[in-house]
């Protein structure tokens, strides 16, 4: 951290900061804090910036590459990957992990417990409850699984309630409310109120074909060594 905003920033003695972390001023590093420390896929080349006002609970960790706009905060025990965007007055709930190349808009809220995976966006004002799951893998451990990814996006001033799953690719629209313990599988108009859930069979394995229309199947079948492996 360059000596111009040092005396803009309290960090706790047991917190360990990058010096090229760039803050504003104001912001506050609880104990047991770790940022720009770990670059992930950036390799450390991007700039990590923390606006003005920002305040980082004790064992957050904050890997190296997002630029964070002002008034961030967090609770404790969170994971910011790299290469995000957050807007300004962004708070990230206790236990939650925002993983790589996630947007994150103005004024949006997410609560304890959350999982926020690559590709996501969350626009303005967006309202995430507690733990809920937003996925981007269509079939986990498919052969190309990096090249099947699609992030969930969720539109302007919608709110996700308490423990609520969706699925990859799914976009709600603004101002939806969806209510707590939905499973969401597919769009949600701007303004629709979405509850409920409920698992069924609907087809066997061997019929998954890739969502992207890759030439392949995500799960091909095994031989009777494999299959006790």
């Amino acid at each position: 951290m360059s000596d111009t905003v040092a005396h803009a920033v309290d960090i706790a003695p047991m917190s360990v900061v990058a010096p090229e972390v760039e803050f504003g001023p104001d912001c506050r590093v609880e104990e047991l804090c770790i940022v720009g420390r770990h670059t992930g896929a950036t390799g450390g080349s991007a700039r990590t910036v923390i606006g003005a006002g920002s305040v980082l609970r004790s064992h957050t960790v904050l890997y190296a590459g997002s630029v964070i706009g002002e008034r961030f905060q967090t609770g404790h025990h969170v994971l910011v990957r790299e290469s995000n965007t957050i807007g300004d007055n962004v708070s990230i709930g206790s236990l939650s992990v925002v993983e790589h190349h996630v947007t994150i808009g103005t004024g949006v809220r997410i609560h304890s417990q959350c999982f926020i995976p690559e590709y996501s966006v969350l626009e303005d004002g967006a309202w995430i409850g507690p733990r809920v799951t937003l996925t981007n893998v269509p079939f986990p451990r498919c052969p190309d699984v990096s090249k099947c990814l699609r992030g969930v996006h969720i539109e302007r001033n919608a709110r996700v309630g308490a423990n609520v799953t969706i699925l990859p690719g799914a976009r709600t629209g603004a101002r939806a409310p969806i209510g707590a313990g939905a499973v969401v599988t597919k769009d949600v108009a701007p303004g629709a109120v979405v509850v409920g859930t409920a698992a069924r069979a609907v087809k066997s394995i061997d019929d998954l074909l890739c969502p992207v229309g890759l030439d392949h199947r995500p799960y091909p079948p095994m031989n009777p060594e494999q299959e006790l492996s």
